[in-house]
């Protein structure tokens, strides 16, 4: 009895481990096929993104200072 449930036992580590090492094989595979952007993409993406970032901050900050003027001209 002890010996049956120590199988089942390593059957089910077994499995785990087999499920875990395909799981990154498979994302290994996938990483593979990703087309990379080359140096110049990724700084032009990367200013973008700044850009965007710096102009949507100053943007908030100005209808933040719109808002507070509003509420002190309420109150």
């Amino acid at each position: 009895m002890a010996k049956i449930a120590q199988g089942k036992a390593e059957t089910k580590v077994s499995s785990k481990r087999k499920r875990v090492v395909k799981y990154f094989r498979d994302v290994i595979s996938e990483v593979k096929k990703v087309s990379w952007p080359d140096r110049k993409e990724l700084v032009n993406a990367t200013i973008a993104a700044i850009v965007f970032i710096v102009i949507f901050a100053i943007v908030v900050g100005i209808v933040d200072l719109i808002l507070g003027q509003l509420l002190k001209l309420i109150t």
